[in-house]
């Protein structure tokens, strides 16, 4: 388990391969500045040592270019993916002046998103994967509250029920607890998921 926590957020980070394999083909990254949180999954297709060739992309590029636009993060990386297999990604930016959640992704890495304890948010994902096509972005905005959660999490982790689990959580690393005991691995694939607490 790796950890972030400041006074705006507490994430937990849970990043494993699959099951045989050395490396993970799934790739995170987690950073704050004084004004927004930013965290992103990069899911390589295929698994092991390609998919991580692709997926590491994301965190390189995010680390240089964070402060970007979430749009224009996702097509620096899909311009880096030319030559390589691809990967699905998602990019969540947390502003706290500003109160609001964004999202960005191509692919299967999910967010959900449970706020004032009962509304779930699921925004969907833009089909597809980061290729070095040309991809049309599509940003989505929310507000959020104090203690507000949400969940990142690639295709490797196979929740049963987002919204209970996250009802069912009072913060991050309970949320953290109940998927990693009951759902991160068992799908035979690379498991990689950021649950994090909005604390102001």
């Amino acid at each position: 388990m790796k950890v972030f926590k400041n006074e705006y957020v507490e994430a937990y980070i849970y990043n494993a391969a699959k099951h045989g394999n050395i490396e993970s083909g799934d790739m995170y990254f987690i950073h704050s500045e004084k004004d927004y949180f930013i965290c992103a999954i990069a899911d390589g297709l295929g698994n092991g040592v390609v998919a991580r060739q692709s997926a590491e992309v994301i965190p390189k590029t995010l680390e240089h270019y964070h402060h970007e636009s979430l749009d224009d993060l996702m097509n620096r990386c899909n311009e880096l993916m030319i030559q390589k297999r691809g990967a699905a990604v998602a990019i969540v930016r947390v502003n706290f002046a500003e109160g609001t959640i964004e999202y960005s992704c191509i692919g299967n890495v999910r967010l959900y998103i449970l706020h004032g304890r009962e509304q779930m948010i699921y925004p969907l994902p833009v089909s597809g994967f980061l290729s070095g096509k040309p991809q049309k972005m599509n940003s989505q905005k929310y507000k959020y509250s104090i203690g507000d959660l949400f969940f990142l999490h690639s295709d490797g982790v196979l929740l049963k029920s987002p919204k209970a689990t996250m009802k069912s959580s009072s913060n991050a690393l309970e949320l953290y607890n109940l998927v990693k005991d009951s759902a991160a691995g068992t799908s035979g694939d690379d498991a990689t998921f950021i649950a994090c607490s909005l604390l102001q």
